[in-house]
Order: structure tokens, then C-alpha cells, then sequence
């Protein structure tokens, strides 16, 4: 299989056999980082001699440290970009027709989906999608690559349950993942929260092709029934602060909580994007908990810290997932 030249915008673009051999790859990718056996394919530095560009509207953490980490182990050079003309005194086009003449691939996170299909388009180099307004697939791969590795089995054999808001850009991912690799998924959320019956359209379709269920609900006990992942989500994603006290009074019944988490009736992990509001080390958390008395939001602390919790492997395996999507649509030497 061969993936090379190809941008990575969404899932929806991808087969379940490329979605799973991106996660093989990111497998592979992840012994040779730690020592572990090195296939052929793998061996040297895939990237030697490229240069990547990470586009930056939004703030973070997560996504530009797996970049860079993983541009630098297998030898690219990167631009670390976020005050760039583009849309300001250039034009999009411009500005993708400019950075691909310098650039052998660019990452783009920010606001409107539409910016990383137009970078796509009009620069002529592979584009790869850090998070949009509507999606997130770089993450639902770490997500994929966690859950497997933890529950060791299929992942079309699993069923995740997300709670909280199912119609934000990481619900929406997840969903796609899912129905693509013939995943059970699960969304349970306030009606005015649930996903786009468009999305969900096309998602059953996927999802039906690949032998999986989807299930929309908004009673969060029917969703993790039987799950072998529960996911959420903070309650407010970037650029919608101003909604916290509308979210939190939709959102509280939809905390994932020790009761919630057991009674799905099996070992069941739990797992989030990060950052998470689950104790009051941070300004927002204080400033939530002075106006509105919660101490926790979407998941409570004790879940975060249990045993359950694959947090900050499906963080470290952020990076493992996105050195796949470069070296797969990047390297001259995989093979």
C-alpha cells in the first residue's frame, strides 16, 4: 500500500485499510522510537532532507510537540508558523502556493475545514489536518492505536461510547473512525448537542459496509452499555468560551463519573483528548469553580487518575500516529 502524496484532511477520505495501516505503521514507528524490533521498512530516517511547515491558528500543546518530535526523529526540518499573512494581507491561495513551492508538507490547525482543503488544493503537497472546526483525525488514530493496544483485540471487535458535546470536532472524528474500521460507537449528548443527521447519514452508511452499529441517544447509561471505551471531551472547545454557563447547565448530567464507568458492565478504558477540566489546577478550572461552584467538569477527577484511564498514552501515541501520517505520505525509502 501506498499512501504517498496523499493529504490527510479526514477520515472520510480513507479506507479502512488505509486507516489500519496507518496505525500499523504508527505501531512499528513506536518500537523503532524505543528499541523495540525494527522492520526494514522502517529502518534510517524516512523523513532526511524534508521540510514541513506547521501552520498554527489555534493554540497547542498535543499536536505541535508530536509534530516537531516527530519531524525531528526522522530527520525533517520544520517551520513553526503562526503569524503568517495568510488571509490578511495574502490571499489563502497565495499563501498555499508560496509555502508549497518551499515545502515538502504543511500542517495546518485552526478554524474553518475549509482552509485546510484549500491549502490542499492549491499548493501541491501533502496537507495534514491538526484540527479544524469540524474535525480531528490526526487524534481518533492516537485514540485507535491506544485502545488497541490496551484491550488487545480488533478494533472492529470494540464498542466506544462518547459523552458530552457529540457534535464537536473530536465526536465528529470519532464517529467517522469508527464507522470506517467497522467500530461500534455509541453518542450520547443534550438533543441540541447531538451530531449532524447529515454526518450521521453518512457515517451508518460506513458503518454498515463494515459490519458496525451506530447508536445516537441522549441518555448516557443506554450509550455505555456493553462499551469497551468511554470517551468525552471538554465542555467548550476553543472560541466557544463564552457558552461555559449554557454548556455546563447541558453538560453536568453528562459527567463521566466511577458509576458511569462501571456500569458498562466490563473492563472498560477510559479516554480523552486532553486538556481536561478534572480538578482546579488550572485558571479556567478556578475561574469555573468561582462562578458556578464545580470543582470538575466532563470527568471527575477519580475517573482521570483510576486505572481505567489511557489519557496520557493516547497523548504520548498522538505523536507515534502523526509520524505515521508524514512518513506514509512523505518518504522516498518506505517500502
Amino acid at each position: 500500500m501506498t499512501l504517498k502524496g496523499r493529504s490527510f484532511l479526514t477520515l472520510k477520505d480513507y479506507s479502512k485499510d488505509e486507516i489500519l495501516y496507518l496505525i500499523d505503521l504508527a505501531a512499528e514507528l513506536k518500537a523503532k522510537k524505543k528499541g523495540g524490533a525494527v522492520t526494514s521498512r522502517v529502518a534510517g530516517k524516512l523523513l532526511e532532507g524534508k521540510n514541513i511547515v506547521l501552520l498554527f491558528d489555534k493554540t497547542s500543546t498535543r499536536t505541535r510537540c508530536s509534530f516537531e518530535v516527530a519531524c525531528y526523529d526522522e530527520g525533517a526540518h520544520v517551520t513553526y508558523l503562526t503569524n503568517s499573512q495568510m488571509g490578511k494581507k495574502e490571499s489563502l491561495e497565495d499563501t498555499a502556493k508560496v509555502l508549497g513551492r518551499l515545502y515538502d508538507g504543511i500542517e495546518y490547525r485552526g478554524f474553518a475545514h475549509s482552509i485546510v482543503e484549500d491549502l490542499a488544493a492549491f499548493s501541491g503537497v501533502p496537507v495534514w489536518n491538526g484540527l479544524t472546526d469540524d474535525d480531528h483525525p490526526t487524534q481518533v488514530l492516537a485514540d485507535f492505536l491506544t485502545a488497541r493496544e490496551h484491550l488487545g483485540k480488533p478494533l472492529s471487535e470494540m464498542k466506544l461510547a462518547y459523552i458530552g458535546d457529540g457534535r464537536n470536532n473530536v465526536a465528529n472524528a470519532l464517529m467517522i473512525g469508527a464507522a470506517k474500521v467497522g467500530m461500534d460507537y455509541a453518542v450520547a449528548s443534550p438533543s441540541s448537542l447531538l451530531p449532524s443527521p447529515s454526518l450521521v447519514a453518512e457515517c451508518k452508511a460506513w458503518a454498515d459496509e463494515n459490519g458496525s452499529a451506530i447508536t445516537i441517544t441522549t441518555d448516557p447509561k443506554e450509550a455505555v452499555k456493553d462499551a469497551d471505551i468511554i470517551y468525552t471531551d471538554i465542555w467548550c472547545s476553543m472560541g466557544e468560551e463564552d457558552k461555559m454557563a449554557e454548556r455546563i447547565g447541558l453538560l453536568k448530567p453528562y459527567q463521566v463519573t466511577m458509576e458511569l464507568l462501571r456500569s458498562t458492565g466490563k473492563k472498560t478504558l477510559f479516554e480523552h483528548c486532553l486538556p481536561s477540566f478534572h480538578d482546579l489546577n488550572t485558571t479556567t478550572a478556578q475561574a469555573v469553580k468561582e462562578k458556578f461552584g464545580l470543582s470538575e467538569m466532563e470527568v471527575t477527577d477519580e475517573v482521570f487518575r483510576s486505572p481505567s484511564s489511557v489519557v496520557f498514552d493516547e497523548a504520548e501515541n498522538r505523536m507515534h500516529t502523526i509520524k505515521a501520517v508524514m512518513v506514509a505520505t512523505l518518504s522516498d525509502t518506505l517500502g
